[in-house]
Formats: structure tokens, C-alpha cells, sequence
């Protein structure tokens, strides 16, 4: 007689642009049998739901969705939290007090239904949120943080290089916000440093402007919310992508927020590095070897991150 196969089930808590872009992610991408979505409308989450469970005939796999509510999430493999308040300013801090006051009142509620498996958390600010949920619940939380910063640095640093993303390895680190910096002393393009491979075409490459596309990166957010209301598709694959990390044991190497004790002279606090993601979530952190003006930029981040998270 065969073994039957485990399913693995995501469990989505705020079903908003954030949160259904990425149930839709996962399910394009076929990487869970089940999603079940919760939002205090759970009308729109029961709608949401309809609507990519609409799509599951062109799907790689046949998942279900649907909407429920907290004792839905108690065998969940991992909870994704992207609830947060209607309020959407430039500085993802001052969404802070709204942002904890939702998070308050959803902590005892996942803690209540039983939930033991890995939170990745996408609420803003979203090193503070991580920091904080981790501290009231005891769960175990990795936060989505510079994981799709770093991915809009690999999009514009591609575009000056005349290659494709793939093909750059670059992180942003610290905050997933203003503060964050973009390590380019640890950055490779096809394998060679990034600093080889514009000094090879000084005409060409070495024409590129890493200050404005690190500039670009950390304005895109806002930008993008200004001219639409909000960020969804790019958040939607970063989380997807941490998330299949975490649920097929991965071991694969991606910027996230995690607590740092120890390593880049950190302690105590959640911020955004490369890290070893597989089953346990955070299982390993990548500590680059910064310049020094990146170092204490990093630190200068940490220190933003820190202050905010001790006003809780």
C-alpha cells in the first residue's frame, strides 16, 4: 500500500492587494496543495478566493482556496502575515503605531488556534512588524524585508549592464525601507565582481550609475504607490519565492529580516541580510564582507530598526 503524500497548506491572514497576489503567486507557480485566506471582510476574502480558485483549471496543480478563519490555520504549515492598516506614507515607519495595533489583535488569535509552524511576515514596516510579532507569539518569524528591494536593484543594475537578472547577484541589506544599502562590494555580475566587470568596458559598463539605481530602488515603492495605490505583483513573487524556500527545504540563499545576534556586529534585532532558507526557515546567515561606508550604513539601519522597535 502507498504512503500518502503530506500536503503542505499556506495560511494567508489579510486578504488585501498584498495578500491575494500572493495566494495568486503560489498558485501560479504550483507550490502548494492548499491556501485559505482570512481578513476581517470575509467577503472579500471569500471573493478573492472564488476568483484564483477560478484559474485552477490553467494551474499547474489543482490547489484549493479558500477562505476561513483562525482554526483553519491551526495545521498550516506557514502563516503568512500581510495585514496592516488602510494608512500608506513615503516612510514605511510612520505606518507603525496603525500597523501594530492590527497586529495586536491578531496575535493571540493565530497563537489561540494552535499554529506551530514558520510566519513569514510582510507587514510594514516590516523588520519592526517581524521583530514584534516574533516577541508577543514565540513563533517563529522570518520577514519578507529587502528580498524584493533586492530584486529591483538586480532589474535596474541588469538594464545598465546589458544582462539579464538572472545573471546579478546583488543584495540590498538593512531596513526594507529608507535607511536600507545596497552591498555592491559583495555584488557579482556572471560571476565576477561587479566593480571587474565595469572596469572591462569603461565606455560602456563602467558608465553605470550604481548610486541612482540604488537611489531608484529604495524610491520605487512609493512611487509605484502613487501612481497606483499600492505595490502587490513584485511583493507578491519576493514572498512566494521565501516561501517555497522554507516549504521545499530549499536551502536556498535569499535577503530576508531575521534576528541578528552576533553576526555584522548586530544583536537583538531584526534586519535584512542573505541568509540559508530551508525548512526551519532561517537556518544559516550569509555575513558579506562590507566596505566600510557600507558597514556603517548597515549599521546606522540597524540602529533606525532598533529605535523603533524599542518604542513597543
Amino acid at each position: 500500500m502507498g504512503h500518502m503524500k503530506k500536503t503542505t497548506k499556506i495560511g494567508i491572514i489579510g486578504a488585501g492587494h498584498v495578500g491575494s497576489h500572493v495566494a495568486s503567486s503560489l498558485m501560479t507557480q504550483g507550490l502548494c496543495d492548499e491556501i485559505v485566506l482570512l481578513d476581517t471582510d470575509e467577503g472579500k476574502a471569500r471573493r478573492h478566493a472564488d476568483d484564483i480558485a477560478d484559474s485552477v483549471a490553467y494551474m499547474p496543480l489543482p490547489a484549493k482556496i479558500y477562505a476561513g478563519g483562525y482554526e483553519a490555520l491551526a495545521d498550516a504549515d506557514i502563516v503568512v502575515l500581510s495585514a496592516c492598516s488602510t494608512i500608506f506614507e513615503q516612510d514605511r515607519l510612520l505606518e507603525l503605531d496603525a500597523t501594530v495595533k492590527v497586529i495586536a489583535e491578531i496575535a493571540p488569535q493565530l497563537t489561540a488556534s494552535g499554529f506551530s509552524g514558520i510566519v513569514v511576515s510582510i507587514s510594514n514596516p516590516c523588520d519592526v512588524i517581524a521583530q514584534y510579532f516574533a516577541r508577543i507569539t514565540g513563533l517563529n518569524v522570518v520577514g519578507t524585508g529587502t528580498a524584493l528591494d533586492s530584486a529591483r536593484l538586480r532589474r535596474r543594475l541588469a538594464a545598465m549592464l546589458g544582462v539579464s537578472p538572472h545573471s546579478v547577484c546583488a543584495y540590498e541589506l538593512g531596513e526594507h525601507g529608507d535607511s536600507q544599502i545596497a552591498a555592491f562590494s559583495a555584488a557579482t555580475v556572471c560571476g565576477k565582481p561587479l566593480t571587474d566587470w565595469m572596469v572591462e568596458q569603461p565606455d560602456t559598463r563602467g558608465q553605470a550609475d550604481l548610486y541612482g539605481a540604488w537611489r531608484s530602488t529604495v524610491a520605487a515603492g512609493w512611487d509605484i504607490v502613487q501612481g497606483k495605490g499600492c505595490t502587490e505583483f513584485g511583493i507578491g513573487a519576493a514572498a512566494a519565492a521565501v516561501i517555497k524556500a522554507i516549504l521545499h527545504d530549499e536551502k536556498a540563499v535569499l535577503p530576508c529580516s531575521t534576528l541578528l545576534d552576533g553576526p555584522y556586529g548586530q544583536h537583538g534585532v531584526y534586519a535584512s541580510v542573505p541568509c540559508i532558507l530551508g525548512a526551519a526557515g532561517v537556518e544559516e546567515v550569509i555575513e558579506l564582507t562590507l566596505s566600510r561606508d557600507e558597514a556603517e550604513g548597515f549599521a546606522k539601519s540597524c540602529a533606525i530598526i532598533r529605535e523603533h522597535c524599542e518604542k513597543l
